[in-house]
């Protein structure tokens, strides 16, 4: 099984978006390697074990006899599973989850992420792969290009709120 690479596609999304000024490109590689450097310097609780990859809601699908299955498996690999449980907790975090359903999450899973300090490394991670994910889209319609706009401002100002839109 391949080890997981947190960062998958960011840096080839970062050097190819036709949206971005010579500045936010700057920015956007410089956030990139300032957050590979705290990622490596991480110290997990967890033991690694294998990962989805790309853990979000999108990636569930409910049969119509109620069972829930998870898809999308391009990205499976070994990894540490704090990974994959850190998406659910930033989905909480810019709001799309309630804190009853997040606090339903991680009681069943037994570990609760936020309370770990290594959190924040992976929460800023997230975001910038959720921000350029999105970055690559903007052409599809004016309410991405805003979107991308938001999440954007949210990754120069990490003390922004997060009310980010799903896509």
């Amino acid at each position: 099984m391949p080890e997981l690479d947190i960062f998958g596609r960011v840096s080839e999304r970062i050097a190819t978006a036709e949206v971005l000024s010579d500045q936010d490109r700057d920015f956007l590689t410089d956030r990139l390697a300032e957050l590979r450097g705290s990622y490596t310097n991480l110290r997990y609780p967890l033991a690694p074990c294998a990962v989805h990859g790309d853990a979000h809601q999108q990636n569930l699908i409910k049969t119509p006899d109620g069972k829930i299955l998870l898809i999308d498996f391009e990205r499976f690999a070994f990894g540490q599973p704090e990974t994959d449980l850190a998406v659910t907790a930033t989905e909480r975090l810019i709001g799309w989850h309630t804190p009853r359903e997040y606090e339903g999450f991680a009681t069943a899973y037994g570990f609760d992420i936020m309370g770990w300090e290594g959190f924040p490394v992976l929460r800023s991670i997230n975001e910038l792969k959720m921000t350029t994910w999105l970055m690559q889209n903007v052409n599809e319609s004016e309410q991405v290009a805003q979107e991308f706009q938001v999440r954007f401002a949210s990754l120069r100002d990490d003390e922004a709120p997060r009310a980010w839109t799903p896509f």
